[in-house]
């Protein structure tokens, strides 16, 4: 009987672990990947994690993943949403963007102390200059998915959200209204590894092989 994997994840990857569990037993955890890497360290039980690249890396270089496991499996840009029937805004360029949220009277993202997503879209609001005045608007949730759901049952008159694509593509009530543009994007490379000392680890490599030929989501 094929054991259960238990995987922790960013939620980015929570479709892409959907479309190639046929024939697995799944437990996953799906959140930003700065609490997921922290749970792993904590002593949670894993089999897989799938996190950027950067974080596995990290765990493989203090020994928590196995090196020769490592897969990239995953890319997937950081995007703009709005609810399903609110006009799209025009974000095609910085300054497109900078009024979009400059006219947001929400915004709704995942934690920029957790989250790839929340990190890079809090930067690129401080670059563009609407931190600070969007500072009463600024919705944060503990990872993408909650961010998005937020966005989606929001009463306000013209809210906005941004987090990876894929995380908006898989909620209903919004839409996606496209990538960050050029000068503001970001293209997240997500990587599976097989957890050392996982009880699973024949299965678990086996699963990360198929995430690896799943088709990918780019941006």
């Amino acid at each position: 009987m094929m054991s259960i994997l238990r995987i922790l994840a960013g939620g980015a990857a929570q479709s892409l672990v959907a479309r190639a569990s046929a024939g697995f037993e799944i437990d996953g955890t799906f959140s930003a990947v700065g609490a997921m890497r922290d749970r792993l360290l904590a002593g949670e039980p894993a089999d897989i994690v799938i996190l950027s690249r950067a974080l596995i890396e990290e765990l493989a270089h203090s020994g928590h993943v196995i090196q020769s496991s490592i897969r990239d499996v995953a890319r997937v840009a950081t995007a703009i949403a709005v609810r399903s029937g609110d006009p799209l805004p025009t974000i095609g360029d910085e300054a497109g963007l900078a009024a979009a949220l400059e006219g947001a009277d929400e915004v709704h993202f995942p934690d920029p102390a957790l989250a790839t997503a929340g990190i890079h879209f809090a930067k690129v609001m401080r670059a563009l200059g609407v931190w600070e005045r969007a500072a009463g608007r600024l919705r944060l949730a503990p990872n993408g998915n909650t961010a998005m759901r937020a966005l989606a049952a929001s009463t306000a008159r013209r809210p906005i959200g941004c987090t990876q694509e894929t995380e908006i593509r898989a909620t209903p009530g919004i839409v996606l209204a496209g990538p960050l543009p050029r000068g503001c994007d970001l293209t997240t490379v997500y990587t599976a590894a097989v957890v050392t000392g996982s009880r699973s680890a024949a299965d678990a490599a086996r699963f990360v092989a198929r995430l690896d030929g799943e088709d990918q989501p780019t941006g």
